[in-house]
């Protein structure tokens, strides 16, 4: 239950140094946020301690792979920002990302045989 206590103060942590970050200047770091590993620390040494080594290198490369679904996500909202409104550039950019994400899981499935 600590544990748990303690995941849910670092996402707090997290949202409120975005929107302390998303007042300032340098609105850009609101960007670089997110990207702090927080959630992937926790899944490494759960994945590390419960599975080993060699499952925490398919969980690192699965992760780096991962990145390609959220970059389409960027990538979208940066096309649309100034031509559609919030929740329509939003809402678009996480379709995208999650078709991006079910594409991605059914190749590595089919790639590594775990399907």
């Amino acid at each position: 239950m600590f544990s748990l206590f303690l995941k849910s103060l670092l996402g707090a942590a997290a949202v409120l140094l975005i929107s302390l970050v998303a007042r300032t200047r340098y609105v850009y770091l609101a960007g670089l946020v997110p990207l702090f590993p927080t959630f992937a620390l926790i899944a490494h040494v759960l994945v590390a301690t419960e599975r080993g080594p060699s499952a925490l290198r398919e969980t690192a490369l699965f992760g780096l792979v991962s990145l390609l679904p959220y970059g389409l996500y960027l990538l979208t909202v940066f096309l649309m920002a100034e031509k559609a409104r919030l929740p329509w550039v939003l809402g678009t950019a996480t379709l995208v990302w999650v078709s991006a994400a079910g594409l991605l899981l059914w190749v590595w499935a089919a790639v590594r045989g775990t399907a």
